[in-house]
C-alpha cells in the first residue's frame, strides 16, 4: 500500500499547485512536472493495491489447500492434534529419536559382535542365527543322540564342549541367560517318554546337564557354564524349521537349540536390526 510519506508528498504537491494558482501562477514546465508526479503516485498506489489483492488471494488459496490436506489426513486416520507443538517440544522429540536410534545401533553392533564370535561354530555343522532378538545355536539332533534316545553320544559331547568353550571364555556371552530347547519331527514316538514332548524335554535336559557340569580333561566331562543362568524346555514338533513331509526336512527338525537370551537393556523390538 502507499506509504504515509508518499501520501503526504502527494497532498503537498496538490497544495502547491493551488498555492501557485492563487499567486502569479506556475510556469508550464513546473505545472507539467507536478502533474506527472501526481500521476506517478496514482499509478504506484494502483500497483500496490493490485499486488495486495493478489497476495490475499494466494493466501486464501493456501489456507484452503491446507484445510483440504488436513481433512485427507483425518480421513486416513492420522492424528494431527500435535501439529502445533512448539519448537521446544519438537526439539525434544527429535533428541529422543536420536537417542533411541543410537541405542538401537549399539545393540545391533553388540549382537553382530557376539554372532561373529560364534561363527567359528559353523565349521562344525552348527547354525548360528539371531531370531527375535535372541542368539540361536542349532545343534543337530542326530549328531547329539541316537534315534529315540536321550543319552548324548560321544560326538555330541564333543560338539557341546566346543560350544560351551566359546561361551564360557567370552564375558559378553557367559553373563547371559540361556535355554536348551529340544525339538523333534512330527513322526509319532512310542517309547519310554510316551511322546515327542517327553523325548524333546529329556534331550533338552541332557544337553543342559552337560553344559553346566564342571569341565574335566579336554572338556570331556562338562561345559562349565553357570547353572544359575540355564533352563531346559521341550517343544516337541511344534516349532519346525523345515517341511516334515521329506526325510531331509524331518532330519532338520530333530534338533536341540541353545537360545542365548538378550540382556535387560536389549528387551525391545529389534525388527529393524534382526531381519
Amino acid at each position: 500500500m502507499l506509504s504515509r510519506g508518499r501520501r503526504t508528498g502527494g497532498l503537498a504537491a496538490l497544495a502547491l499547485l493551488f498555492a501557485l494558482g492563487a499567486g502569479c501562477g506556475p510556469s508550464q514546465e513546473e505545472y507539467d512536472a507536478k502533474v506527472r508526479e501526481v500521476e506517478d503516485l496514482k499509478n504506484r498506489l494502483a500497483a500496490e493495491q493490485a499486488a495486495s489483492q493478489k497476495a490475499q488471494g494466494e493466501l486464501a488459496d493456501s489456507k484452503a489447500r491446507i484445510e483440504q490436506l488436513k481433512e485427507q489426513l483425518r480421513a486416513a486416520g492420522v492424528d494431527i492434534s500435535n501439529l502445533n507443538a512448539n519448537l521446544e517440544q519438537q526439539a525434544r522429540a527429535l533428541e529422543d529419536y536420536k537417542k533411541r536410534a543410537e541405542q538401537l545401533e549399539a545393540i545391533r553392533q553388540r549382537f553382530e559382535l557376539l554372532r561373529k564370535k560364534l561363527d567359528e561354530l559353523t565349521k562344525f555343522g552348527l547354525k548360528v542365527q539371531i531370531r527375535k532378538g535372541r542368539i540361536v545355536i542349532q545343534l543337530p539332533g542326530d549328531v547329539l543322540f541316537d534315534s529315540g534316545r536321550e543319552t548324548l553320544k560321544k560326538e555330541g559331547r564333543e560338539i557341546l564342549a566346543k560350544v560351551a568353550d566359546v561361551i564360557r571364555n567370552d564375558k559378553g556371552l557367559s553373563s547371559r541367560t540361556y535355554q536348551a530347547a529340544g525339538h523333534t519331527d512330527n513322526q509319532p514316538f512310542k517309547g519310554g517318554f510316551k511322546d515327542n514332548w517327553g523325548l524333546s524335554a529329556m534331550r533338552a535336559r541332557e544337553v543342559l546337564v552337560y553344559l553346566v557340569a564342571a569341565p574335566g580333561k579336554d572338556n570331556k566331562d562338562g561345559g562349565g557354564l553357570n547353572a544359575n543362568n540355564g533352563a531346559a524346555v521341550g517343544c516337541g514338533d511344534t516349532v519346525p524349521v523345515a517341511d516334515n513331509r521329506s526325510t531331509e526336512g524331518r532330519q532338520q527338525n530333530r534338533r536341540v537349540e541353545l537360545v542365548i537370551m538378550p540382556n535387560d537393556d536389549e528387551m525391545i523390538d529389534l525388527k529393524t536390526i534382526t531381519k
